[in-house]
């Protein structure tokens, strides 16, 4: 009896319910903790040691999901010419393959589940617009994982605009992001949306949107890390198997998520992801699912052409991989850094050096969501293609915290290093540089010490004061009182944290209208950040650095683009 009920509960849910909850069990586990990991562990709120708030939360790695997209970790291993960490788990992963061929993209892949939830709730309601057949779309996947790989190898990283982690990721993060802040905290703290965010929306909903067309149809068709895994299924152990008992009903095909089944019911291998949904529904339990070699009892292989079916096209692959150089060539050439027309970037404490650092960040806004106060913040389509949704610190909205190591803890590819919090504190982001012409006391306007106090209070102790417009009596000698105390920047202490130009700009700007914007930057660039791919920034700190940086261009000569417009 209890078995009757569950089994009308589960057909209520649906049919592949009914036919593999074992598969709809796991495939709900782990999308409740891609999205506990996301949105609860990367939280980074709960007290004001924003890293001592993250280790009691972090019971497992936050990027969990991301450290096992092998497309990830392959494709960075090659942009970057290094060894990754993703790479054990990936390796894991696919090893695990073995025995059950694709099964990352039948039970655990977030993006699938996302993607199911749809199909069931929209696409299956638009049954108009489906393809009832197989076309020459079934093998894009294929076309683009070599692109995607050739691109990789000449230092363009691709995989974290198509893999299906970061397209989930980002995409979730800067969709319910904004709304868990604005709840939360306040809808006054969230950041505006820019170009690049509404262009990784975009790109999420197409890929959800594409399922009416076909179920599962970025699965099937367009997936890059999918194709990964459909390769490794050569390898395969188990496999999908027909005994003589099928009376050829046609179920099997009509269920079956990822089209793996084909004329006489036996199985496209590289396809099939061992969900067992065609088992479940086989009114003969003519499917089984055996060790490879197995061939008792099976149904004859039909000898018909098998109709529907697409042959893969050599010239287009190689076309494909074509296309991967001609965007590694093109991307970088578009970048307005490579021309001379924009400031450096503002990096996360601990990135890598910039060349490395876009070569080897695969945009999944991990870092994001981590940040508390929104310091870091998606670069949009301003800054070329090659920079476009990676990370940096945006001080006049907020500093960043001294207490909070978060970025580097949730990086699953080492662009950001994971520093303990000690390292973070000496690691330079920039360098802060007061504009003498609008700041309140340099200008003679009235006292202000908004930027001391707020260095002073991190910890810092950068900024210090000086006398400026003493005024001298007849005699020459300065007037007791007058004049005013102005900040200077140590620039041998400064991290470029930018808590002080938050405060200027907050106050000064916003606040009392004193000015029209903030009079002290944070300015990025060679001599004024330190990015190390290994060693400590804090020996690097007491070896000494220069009290004045000079602000170069990539090839070492001075360049006036690269400074704020106040200091041309």
């Amino acid at each position: 009896m209890l078995r009757h009920s569950l089994r009308r509960a589960l057909a209520r849910l649906g049919p592949t319910w009914r036919a593999a909850p074992i598969r709809r069990v796991i495939q709900t586990g782990s999308l409740l903790l891609f999205l506990v990991l996301l949105f609860y562990v990367c939280w980074p709120y709960g007290s004001a040691d924003y890293a001592q708030t993250m280790r009691i939360k972090e019971h497992i790695p936050a990027e969990l999901f991301l450290l096992l997209d092998p497309l990830l970790a392959i494709s960075t291993a090659l942009a970057g010419k290094s060894w990754v960490r993703a790479l054990v788990w990936a390796g894991v992963l696919l090893a695990l393959c073995l025995f059950v061929p694709r099964g990352f993209c039948g039970y655990l892949c977030p993006l699938g589940t996302v993607i199911d939830l749809f199909d069931w709730s929209v696409s299956r309601r638009c049954e108009r617009v489906r393809l009832r057949r197989r076309g020459w779309w079934v093998h894009l996947k294929y076309y683009l994982l070599p692109g995607t790989l050739v691109a990789a190898l000449c230092g363009v990283l691709l995989s974290g605009f198509v893999a299906a982690i970061p397209v989930v990721t980002r995409g979730l993060q800067f969709i319910l992001g904004p709304i868990q802040i604005g709840m939360l905290k306040g809808w006054h703290l969230v950041p505006p949306l820019n170009a690049g965010h509404w262009l990784s929306i975009a790109l999420f909903l197409v890929v959800l949107a594409l399922g009416l067309l076909q179920p599962r149809f970025w699965c099937r068709c367009v997936c890059p890390t999918g194709a990964m895994f459909s390769i490794a299924n050569v390898f395969r152990l188990r496999e999908r198997k027909v005994t003589d008992a099928c009376v050829e009903c046609g179920t099997c095909v009509e269920v079956c998520p990822f089209d793996a089944i084909q004329t006489g019911f036996t199985t496209r291998t590289a396809d099939c992801t061992l969900c067992e949904t065609c088992g479940g529904v086989c009114p003969t339990k003519a499917i089984q699912y055996v060790a490879r070699w197995h061939d008792d009892s099976l149904k004859p292989s039909s000898t018909e052409p098998r109709l529907g079916e697409v042959a893969t096209s050599r010239r287009v692959f190689l076309a494909s991989a074509a296309g991967g150089l001609a965007l590694a060539a093109g991307i970088p050439r578009l970048s307005p850094l490579k021309q001379g027309r924009v400031e450096w970037l503002v990096r996360p404490p601990g990135s890598v050096p910039e060349r490395e650092f876009l070569q080897i960040c695969i945009r999944c806004s991990a870092c994001f969501q981590a940040c508390p106060n929104n310091v870091l913040q998606p670069v949009g389509l301003d800054q070329g293609l090659d920079a476009l949704w990676t990370p940096q610190a945006v001080a006049r909205w907020s500093g960043c915290e001294p207490s909070c190591n978060n970025c580097g803890q949730v990086c699953p590819t080492g662009a950001i290093r994971a520093l303990p919090i000690e390292e973070k504190r000496a690691a330079r982001m920039g360098l802060a540089i007061v504009n003498e012409r609008t700041c309140l006391p340099h200008a003679q306007r009235e006292a202000c010490q908004l930027c001391v106090d707020e260095c002073k209070a991190a910890g810092y102790d950068a900024i210090e004061f000086q006398h400026v417009g003493t005024q001298v009596d007849a005699d020459g000698a300065p007037i007791e009182g007058s004049g005013f105390l102005a900040p200077i920047v140590v620039a041998d202490r400064c991290v470029g944290c930018g808590l002080c130009e938050t405060r200027c700009f907050r106050i000064n700007a916003q606040h009392k209208r004193l000015l029209a914007d903030t009079a002290i930057h944070i300015v990025a660039g060679p001599g004024k950040e330190d990015r190390l791919f290994e060693g400590s920034y804090r020996r690097l700190g007491e070896a000494g650095r220069p009290d004045k940086p000079a602000a170069t261009a990539p090839g070492g000569t001075t360049n006036d683009a690269y400074l704020p417009d106040f200091l041309k």
